[in-house]
């Protein structure tokens, strides 16, 4: 074979280096098609890569070429895919090698072999059936749940509490039989559209044959599921398939079990919940097509699709579309681009908009449908905003009172309070001390369950003192509240009341919060009090009062975005009452009922809320009516991270590229890490992703570079 060939193959390695890497193909073999799966030799190491594209070797490598050591799998991953992920490692700024952790599962990622996916789902055998398991109670439960009909994996654990050795000991046996594929679930007919779903339904279809961008808006309990299931319907008749994206893991069980029995179809899953083996089976399945219906979160978003139809992202104003390491793409705006490239239509379905997708709707990019009123018999709840001022109680007295009547009538009462903990400072009354974290600038939570004090941003954590460690004084006390200490005080007012608190200090299972859901649904009278895991688009029907606490800091924030956050959470917070037969009531409470915003918001119409505040973004330049990265860098000492940044900020500027900094970030020190970053904007997206692209190699070789952790984040949602 010729030393010096025409051609080589561009890999993507799984390191990061700004660069494709150049590779000879397998001796006596023809060069890899892009798409191959890859072993490669780098330098010690063997890595699994991905071809991208084949090219002429530059002159510095030419006598340096090594070959590729193996072809794992011809042209695996397909054309779109690999014209998608080019797109997004040029915006979004990151290495050509984090395309191999986003197209490819975990299991995928290494050359030596993977366990299989464990079965999909179990049924009973015959001498299942027949054997007399008594003397055998786990095994029996199983038996019991199994009478009826195979059952998925997940759901036959879940119900019969057994763990996988006792069903794998029942395979053995003889008693199980191994299902690769649950059976598809008999559909069921959904509630009838009214008029505003109908036009929805109708204005999504009329493109599914080519490529449009959706924004469904409608409030809370509007039934947008119900509208995208119907198209989803149609779009399998026609023999395609159907991504549903949801914000996170806690929405998944809700959304599959709905999706299921709306369609009749099995939905495979794919989050990083699952098993290795469990997104590899689910990997396979959308590339071939035999998975028809898929649902995941935000890294679903590049599943290799045989014959794409529809997109849905649900809550696509959901901050945890964001990805916050590594490859920091926005999975909403990669489902976007995906539709077009597929020239299929994606529906972005939430009932507070973000501004980018009202700005988008603006431009006429996107086509907004309006659901402006509950489907069926529920009606929006009456809001009241409540005056704390002079009151020093958590709860204020109007707020016990309500609570009082509603669980007297039946209903359930939702808290919202976005703080674990107990409370979140820890003071000597006598000298001023207070808890504060050795490794960021911030204090530390007090959590009285643990007797400890932890950090809430680099997990540090502290047994709780008994005395000041500056003067000695016992007289320590806890200021604010968190919603263990909210949990107590509703648990002392209402002591015949269950009250469930729901955080990821209480629900760290992996059942926990889908137990306590189906608890809730069942309507018996009940408190929950939790953080932002409640407000996340749950299905509630017994609860008929909801209430935000304390949202004043939200008022003052350093950060832009502050606003557009506090009135999604507290619109959503809003939208858990009266869900269902009964009249639902919401409160906020406030330090500042006067204030513009709450004034605002208290209206009740989240788009009448948010249309000022994009108008004032556009006043302002802000995100989206400009674009926006931000260059952070983090060091143990301030001044490595300051003088790199000071470096980066002399290659990036000019032109139309305005930067500012080094400014500290707003939390300046944490894990032990000064923060520094670069605040760099552009009038056009294409604009600044073309100056940071061209400009990546370049960072890489600052001096500085390597003194210091640094990443560029495109279109950052946490400043």
């Amino acid at each position: 074979m010729s030393a010096s060939p025409a051609t080589v193959a561009r890999v993507a390695v799984p390191v990061p280096l700004p660069r494709l890497f150049d590779y000879l193909p397998v001796p006596d073999h023809p060069l890899p098609p892009p798409g191959s799966r890859v072993l490669v030799p780098f330098g010690r190491r063997r890595l699994v890569g991905l071809v991208f594209e084949h090219g002429a070797p530059d002159a510095q490598s030419r006598g340096a070429l090594r070959a590729v050591e193996a072809v794992l799998d011809e042209a695996l991953i397909g054309h779109d895919l690999l014209e998608l992920i080019d797109w997004c490692a040029r915006y979004y700024v990151f290495p050509p090698g984090e395309a191999v952790n986003l197209l490819l599962p975990g299991a995928l990622r290494r050359s030596k072999g993977f366990r299989p996916p464990p079965p999909a789902a179990w049924e009973l055998t015959e001498e299942g059936r027949r054997a007399d398991l008594s003397r055998a109670p786990r095994q029996e439960k199983v038996q019991r749940c199994l009478l009826e009909g195979p059952l998925e994996r997940a759901e036959l654990m879940a119900r019969s509490g057994a763990a996988s050795d006792i069903i794998q000991r029942m395979a053995r046996d003889g008693y199980l039989g191994a299902l690769d594929r649950p059976p598809p679930p008999t559909p069921v007919e959904g509630p009838a559209l009214n008029d505003e779903q109908r036009a929805a339904l109708a204005a999504v279809l009329h493109h599914r044959r080519r490529f449009s961008a959706f924004l469904l808006a409608g409030v809370t309990g509007s039934g947008k599921t119900e509208v995208y299931l119907q198209a989803a319907r149609h779009i399998l008749e026609s023999g395609r398939q159907v991504l549903i994206l949801a914000p996170e893991i806690g929405l998944t069980p809700q959304l599959v079990r709905r999706i299921e029995s709306r369609l009749g179809e099995t939905a495979h899953l794919y989050h990083s919940g699952l098993s290795e083996g469990e997104r590899l089976a689910c990997w396979r399945a959308a590339r071939s097509g035999a998975a028809r219906v898929i649902v995941g979160t935000r890294s679903a978003v590049f599943l290799p699709l045989a014959r794409p139809g529809l997109i849905v992202v649900d809550e696509e104003h959901d901050a945890s579309f964001k990805q916050g390491e590594g490859a920091r793409y926005h999975a909403r705006d990669v489902a976007v681009l995906r539709a077009r490239l597929a020239d299929i239509p994606v529906v972005l379905g939430t009932a507070t908009p973000s501004l980018e997708s009202l700005h988008n709707v603006d431009q006429g990019r996107y086509r907004m449908l309006r659901l402006a009123r509950r489907a069926g018999t529920a009606r929006q709840p009456r809001w009241r905003i409540v005056d704390q001022r002079g009151s020093r109680a958590s709860l204020a007295p109007e707020l016990v009172e309500a609570m009082r009547r509603h669980l007297g009538e039946g209903g359930q009462v939702l808290l919202y309070r976005n703080r674990r903990g107990y409370a979140p400072v820890l003071m000597c009354t006598e000298c001023g001390w207070q808890a504060d974290c050795e490794r960021c600038s911030a204090h530390l939570t007090y959590h009285q369950g643990r007797g400890s004090l932890q950090c809430h941003h680099c997990g540090s954590q502290r047994p709780e003192p008994r005395r000041c460690p500056d003067c000695e004084s016992p007289e320590l006390v806890a200021l604010g509240a968190g919603t263990e200490r909210l949990e107590s005080q509703v648990a002392g007012l209402f002591p015949e009341v269950p009250v469930h608190r729901v955080d990821r200090d209480a629900m760290s299972g992996k059942h926990e919060f889908h137990d306590l859901l189906e608890q809730v649904r069942k309507g018996e009278p009940c408190v929950l009090v939790g953080t932002q895991m409640l407000a996340k688009g749950h299905h509630l029907p017994g609860v008929t009062l909801a209430a935000v606490l304390d949202v004043d800091q939200s008022l003052f924030s350093a950060d832009f975005r502050s606003p557009e956050r506090l009135g999604q959470a507290v619109a959503q917070v809003a939208g858990r009452a009266g869900r269902g037969d009964r009249d639902g009531e919401f409160m906020l409470l406030t330090r500042h009922p006067e204030h513009p915003l709450l004034e605002s918001l208290g209206r009740g119409d989240y788009l009448a809320y948010a249309r000022p505040l994009l108008e004032e973004r556009v006043q302002a330049q802000l995100p989206p009516a400009s674009a926006l990265a931000m260059l952070r860098a983090e060091a143990h000492q301030a001044e490595p991270a300051r003088r790199f940044l000071i470096e980066a900020s002399r290659l990036l500027s000019g032109g139309d590229v305005e930067v500012i900094g080094p400014l500290p970030a707003i939390l300046a020190r944490r894990g032990g890490y000064w923060r520094f970053q670069l605040w760099i904007q552009a009038s056009g997206r294409a604009r600044l992703a073309n100056r940071l692209s061209a400009q990546l190699a370049a960072l890489h070789e600052l001096p500085g570079a390597r003194r210091v952790r640094w990443h560029v984040d495109v279109d950052p949602l946490d400043l």
